[in-house]
């Protein structure tokens, strides 16, 4: 037989809320797709907790932790297939989900479920590459702050150049010729090659060569798109996606590894070789220089490293407008709760549970749980599996 656990749903968790009282912070369950987004929303989910409070100073806590409880699966699809409803949300990646608007269920429930966050972007790298803050990253990674490179008119100027294309591999993604166009093709075009610091436009001039060519190819394969092309792009623009930001609507890995990657490298070189010439230019001795340069060595930390870990992107104005979705979700979950409290309607989860709410709450017996100690939400639903069927309902005491 299941564990009680394995069927978890928001209404579980709503009956665990009420079970610490009124005092404690309502607990609200925040499941991610993988290891690596638990920093992105706890930082995210953290400020929500920070800010939002009911009338009655009651204050909430986000746990993120990921989709699976009892394996080792994860995934955008395993994070949206939980019971989901106002206090157990799935917070994803949008991918191209957010710009199809509901062309496919996984579009549809991630642009239209109250219960899901979306980063909005494509995915959590597009904000670490966000252009305005990479001289930042540059800073960490070398502790040289000399700026030597202009990032985010180059990403400006490489936005306008694959945004028609961009635009055409959304577009075969919405009207399922993904397999004609796949992401992994257009990552091929729009990638940054032989990067120079001298010359940075001779690696923008052969990738605007490359686009035009793709594009002349995609527009004899695809003739029905000169109909739908145009409107299209129209959606989109209304979206936010411009000819400027195109980069962060893009695969988040590409532009990571591919794109931004090879810039900051050959820039983070210069930085750091500038710092060494600078010690050795004035070291007294050898030993001074050795020491300095180990010193500063040790000092430095890989741009891989930096760009995954800094937090500059937080003033950005997409991933403010994330924060404020997340407010909105966290003062939907507290007035549910409220109404849940004072007698109201139950809140009901995003989808179906074979237990009702009313099941839950009773078999969940409060003399099961030690006085004076705050159980956790698997020993409260342990407690619950094992108690008589005909006890009181606890919101009935």
């Amino acid at each position: 037989m299941p564990g009680l656990t394995s069927q978890l749903d928001s209404t579980y968790i709503a009956a665990a809320n009420r079970l610490e009282g009124r005092r404690a912070p309502l607990r609200i369950v925040a499941y991610v797709e993988s290891y690596d987004d638990v920093f992105f929303w706890n930082q995210l989910l953290g400020e929500v907790e920070d800010e939002v409070n009911d009338a009655g100073g009651r204050r909430l806590h986000f746990e993120v932790m990921l989709p699976s409880r009892g394996s080792l699966c994860r995934g955008k699809k395993m994070a949206l297939a939980n019971r989901l409803g106002p206090q157990m949300i799935a917070c994803v990646d949008a991918d191209y989900d957010y710009l199809e608007q509901g062309s496919t269920p996984l579009s549809q429930q991630v642009c239209t479920s109250p219960f899901v966050l979306h980063t909005i972007v494509y995915a959590i790298e597009n904000y670490q590459c966000y252009a305005p803050i990479l001289q930042r990253v540059c800073v960490m990674a070398t502790l040289n702050d000399r700026e030597i490179f202009d990032f985010q008119d180059f990403m400006e100027r490489y936005s306008q150049i694959i945004y028609r294309l961009f635009m055409w591999n959304v577009w075969a993604y919405a009207y399922g010729r993904h397999k004609q166009f796949p992401l992994s093709d257009f990552a091929d075009v729009v990638s940054i090659d032989r990067f120079s610091l001298a010359n940075p436009d001779k690696s923008l001039n052969a990738l605007r060569q490359r686009c035009n060519r793709k594009m002349n190819t995609l527009q004899r394969q695809f003739p029905e798109g000169r109909k739908t092309f145009r409107p299209f792009c129209e959606k989109l623009e209304a979206l936010g996606v411009t000819p400027f930001t195109t980069y962060l609507y893009m695969r988040g890995h590409d532009l990571f590894e591919h794109v931004v990657g090879p810039v900051l490298d050959v820039v983070c070189t210069k930085l750091r070789r500038e710092r060494e010439a600078e010690i050795t230019r004035l070291a007294v001795h050898d030993v001074q220089k050795h020491n300095e340069l180990a010193s500063y060595q040790h000092s430095c930390a890989p741009w891989q490293e930096m760009l995954r870990k800094h937090d500059f992107y937080r003033r950005s104005p997409l991933y403010r407008k994330v924060v404020q979705r997340a407010r909105d979700l966290a003062a939907q979950a507290l007035a549910a709760d409220n109404a849940a409290a004072s007698g109201g309607s139950t809140p009901v989860s995003a989808g179906k549970s074979e237990l009702s709410v009313g099941n839950t709450d009773k078999c969940i017996d409060k003399s099961g749980i030690s006085a004076g100690k705050s159980a956790t939400l698997d020993e409260k639903l342990r407690v619950s599996a094992f108690r008589n069927p005909d006890a009181r309902r606890p919101d009935a005491r």
